[in-house]
């Protein structure tokens, strides 16, 4: 029971720790797109995720559930979570709301048209103008003038001609929209994460259920014996009692063992957004394929130039230098034009052409210390982009040699787990053998029950740590989408 206990407790230490690399992960990826829809950067953005629960663990259910029982692959569970997860979606609208920003920003470079047509009456007051008198003119001045009208159409254009500010702001946009995407290929690649998790956790589920069944059966038959035994009067009633206790006790771990994995099956629809009425069974059982470790050299090389959150936070600092740019712009003249050409007159069929022109040279001399404090946040946000590349970047290091080690400790453990699962059923049998002779009691026969319950055990969280670990290390070096199901089979 010990050694059943200490694989318990490393599955769900191995399970827990997942969850809180997606968690981090997920985190800054939320931030990051939140950043880039508000055009700042990440560490001066508002947080928006307001609920405790971490949206890659969430999703927006189908509307209706599919008929019959699902019978859900490991495939069918990715697409099914890149459609539906919540963190995706997410993402995918902040993409949306960096293109709105980026063409906001190209708004300030492009011409200003419009064109308006009035036709006015107006009477206007002398007096409140304070006219009362004027050189020249003998007697006081009527209290009012007009009515009068006139009709005017006209068509009007502004134009920034040159203003370093609005370009460096738009490039900044420009670096902020690519952000956004590779924010969402990295949600993407969370959500993989995610969803492989809750479905090799499932299975690992499964397979303890099947394992607690077949482990009932055989206390079952003990016990059986054990109470035939002494009926006959060749074994003594604590060998029944030991039986039965047994008997009892492995029932007990069958009921909870269905209990938890129903509550995986949970999770997973969860994650995966499926109806909340929809019924599905695992259609895959847990995988294992010999996976050649790859070198630790190469693998991060491949995560520099495929993950998604570096490239992302190279683009980030881009996107800080193009800020930092805009806000010393503050300080350089800009150049505007402007133009107006229409026809106006007293009726529509009485109008004359007339036209402006104008063209403004806009010299800043003293802002207030606006330009400065802009020049300063600039610089500050310059500043934490670059510590968070360099973050980044460790990060990934950490993650593919994590990975590599995950892969070959788990491995090694897969190997051992199913030797001992082979020498504990030899164990298992030897021992019914020679309870049934008469050669020993039956507490020998439930060591040996026990060793094999602990052994399959170690084999199952063996089995999950290694397919988990292929899961990780294809995150980790930024092909989870693609990869996962390949390294699944080993390839």
């Amino acid at each position: 029971m010990a050694s059943r206990s200490r694989a318990v407790r490393q599955a769900r230490l191995a399970h827990t720790f997942c969850v809180l690399v997606i968690l981090s992960a997920s985190g800054s990826v939320v931030m990051a797109q939140t950043a880039a829809s508000n055009g700042s950067s990440p560490a001066s953005a508002p947080p928006t995720q307001t609920s405790a629960q971490n949206p890659v663990f969430g999703s927006v259910p189908e509307a209706k559930p599919t008929p019959g029982v699902l019978a859900l692959t490991f495939r069918d569970a990715i697409e099914r979570a890149l459609r539906q997860n919540l963190a995706g979606l997410l993402s995918e609208y902040n993409t949306i709301a960096a293109r709105g920003k980026k063409w906001e920003q190209l708004s300030d470079l492009l011409p200003h048209v419009s064109a308006d047509v009035q036709e006015v009456e107006q009477k206007t007051s002398l007096e409140a103008l304070g006219l009362r008198s004027f050189p020249g003119v003998s007697g006081p001045l009527p209290h009012t003038v007009g009515p009068f009208s006139y009709f005017d159409v006209r068509a009007s254009g502004t134009q920034k001609l040159f203003d370093w500010k609005a370009i460096q702001k738009y490039r900044s946009a420009v670096s902020s929209d690519t952000v956004a995407h590779l924010d969402l290929k990295d949600a993407r690649e969370l959500v993989v994460l995610a969803t492989g998790n809750a479905y090799l956790q499932a299975i690992a589920g499964a397979a303890r259920v099947e394992t607690a069944q077949a482990q009932v059966e055989t206390a079952k038959a003990l016990y059986q014996r054990a109470e035939a035994q002494q009926q006959a009067g060749v074994s003594p009633a604590i060998d029944t009692l030991r039986a039965q206790v047994q008997y009892q006790t492995r029932q007990q771990q069958l009921i909870a063992a269905t209990n938890d994995f129903a509550k995986q099956k949970l999770v997973l629809a969860r994650v995966i957004g499926l109806a909340s009425a929809q019924e599905f069974t695992l259609a895959e059982k847990a995988p294992y394929e010999a996976f050649p470790i790859p070198d630790l050299d190469t693998s991060l090389q491949r995560a520099y130039s495929m993950r998604s959150d570096y490239k992302a936070a190279q683009k980030r600092v881009l996107a800080a230098q193009f800020e930092h740019s805009a806000a010393v712009a503050g300080y350089y003249p800009s150049l505007n034009f402007a133009a107006n050409y229409g026809e106006i007159g007293k009726v529509p069929g009485d109008v004359l052409p007339t036209y402006l022109f104008s063209g403004t040279l806009n010299i800043p001399i003293f802002e207030g210390g606006k330009v400065h404090s802009d020049v300063l946040k600039a610089d500050a946000s310059l500043r934490q982009a670059q510590a968070q590349l360099a973050d980044v970047r460790g990060q990934i290091d950490q993650d593919v040699r994590n990975a590599l080690l995950d892969l070959k400790s788990s491995s090694d453990q897969v190997e051992v787990a199913q030797s001992s699962v082979n020498l504990a059923d030899q164990a298992l049998t030897q021992s019914q053998d020679r309870f049934t002779a008469g050669v020993t009691d039956n507490l020998e026969v439930i060591q040996a029950q026990e060793a094999v319950a602990s052994a399959h055990e170690s084999l199952i969280s063996s089995l999950y740590l290694h397919n988990l670990a292929k899961v990780s290390f294809a995150r980790a070096i930024g092909r989870a989408e693609e990869g996962v199901l390949e390294y699944l089979k080993g390839k």
